[in-house]
């Protein structure tokens, strides 16, 4: 503000306002948020389905090396230029590498980068034990040029909280059934969001589950599963952008889709001070 005041006409005040608004945009890339060029095909069917190709640029396949090959083995979230959201549980002392622009992890696809990791960071209270703060971030060496298929999701604002049966979305490569294959082609899925009270009735998640996650689905047909950890619970505002609330934490050892066990996810709008400030210190 210093800077602009030092400006005397009302005109040029504008216009430097207008080129701090421009930069900010530029930094936050010329595709901005939340915004597919390609937007996803919402099905409210039950079972999960194919997604649209670029129709979810912000979602990620982490992956780690084994021998000379790398594997898929959680999801994340681009939500910056440079930064990506992913869960705690899936850092390990892998050496690893961030895929973006992915749709089919068997296919060569012209638009998709895979890129080592500059910084891992994961949460200092982060309780495998409990499953608590089951978080981290991941610093990519240098900004990523932006693409229809590679966009950052939007962020919620901090604390909030979705409504019971605000329906979002659910997106990754992980198994397509209890104990089966992990999928070829990224899969999307309906997950209505359960309200705390409800999900933290005794015969649901009970105590595991606190206000710092969210829970989606428990209808018994539809959830994440094992590979789709780390990935986005995607969740539409009313302007059509997409924000990411939720990041896959856990689910139920009976079997991926089992009754009122609903999919858990770390709830992103609790995390924002934590993220903000590893952003800016890192």
């Amino acid at each position: 503000m210093h800077y602009i005041k030092r400006y005397k006409s009302q005109w040029k005040s504008q216009t430097v306002t207008m080129k701090f608004l421009i930069l900010a945009f530029f930094v936050a890339g010329a595709y901005g948020c939340g915004l597919p060029t390609f937007p996803p095909i919402l099905s409210r069917v039950v079972g999960g389905d194919d997604a649209r190709e670029s129709s979810w640029p912000w979602q990620v396949s982490l992956q780690y090396r084994s021998g000379s090959s790398f594997y898929h083995t959680c999801g994340g979230t681009l939500i910056s230029d440079q930064w990506v959201l992913t869960a705690a549980h899936c850092i390990g002392s892998y050496t690893y590498r961030v895929y973006l622009g992915k749709h089919n992890l068997n296919v060569n696809e012209p638009d998709s980068i895979a890129i080592s990791p500059a910084k891992i960071v994961v949460h200092p209270n982060w309780d495998s034990y409990r499953i608590r703060n089951d978080i981290a971030l991941i610093k990519l060496p240098t900004p990523v040029k932006l693409s229809d298929s590679i966009m950052p999701a939007c962020l919620p604002s901090s604390g909030e909280i979705l409504p019971h049966n605000a329906p979002c979305y659910v997106t990754g490569w992980g198994r397509l059934w209890t104990g089966g294959p992990i999928a070829d082609v990224l899969q999307q899925a309906l997950l209505p969001v359960v309200d705390h009270s409800t999900c933290s009735r005794y015969d649901w998640w009970g105590s595991l589950v606190t206000t710092s996650m969210i829970c989606a689905g428990g209808d018994g047909e539809l959830a994440s599963c094992n590979g789709d950890s780390g990935g986005p619970l995607n969740c539409q505002n009313s302007d059509g952008s997409w924000d990411v609330h939720g990041v896959v934490s856990f689910g139920s050892s009976m079997g991926c889709n089992y009754p009122k066990k609903p999919s858990v996810f770390t709830r992103v709008s609790a995390y924002t001070s934590w993220m903000s400030n590893v952003m800016t210190t890192n």
